[in-house]
């Protein structure tokens, strides 16, 4: 399942992709570019926006309704009977498939105690953001698990 969610659900935006899920993030407030970027790409609409006329909506669009990012995960994955696919397989910056790079590829580009600490490493492509299995994964991965169960 693909994404498209409006300036109102970046955080959403950002958790989805934690999952795996392919999300694109729309910052523009421009209603009728989104709603061309949802229809020409097949993407599902994820939006709190209450002025944007239902008819104009893609099918299957999902008006999200709570504003705390934890709930509106929910509701997502309620929705469309989800669960994570492919957990931290995302840039979390801009929705490119991470890909493996060896910790030689990254010395210099993270702190040397990373270096020291892990052996797993992963770069977006296209931004150059680097990951690896940190302390801040753990704490996503405990609160995936409490809203996935």
């Amino acid at each position: 399942m693909r994404f498209l969610a409006d300036a109102m659900v970046g955080r959403l935006a950002k958790w989805l992709r934690a999952l795996g899920y392919d999300t694109l993030y729309h910052r523009d407030g421009d209603d009728a570019a989104l709603l061309a970027t949802a229809a020409a790409e097949g993407r599902v609409l994820l939006t709190r926006d209450t002025r944007l006329p239902r008819g104009d909506l893609p099918a299957g669009s999902l008006l999200i309704r709570s504003d705390r990012v934890e709930d509106q995960i929910r509701e997502v994955l309620r929705a469309f009977d989800l669960r994570p696919t492919s957990p931290g397989t995302r840039c979390l910056r801009c929705n490119t498939l991470l890909a493996p790079v060896s910790r030689e590829g990254v010395a210099g580009r993270v702190p040397d105690f990373v270096l020291t600490r892990y052996t797993a490493f992963r770069t977006c492509p296209l931004c150059r953001r680097i990951y690896w299995p940190g302390t801040h994964r753990r704490r996503m991965g405990e609160v995936l698990a409490r809203l996935c169960g």
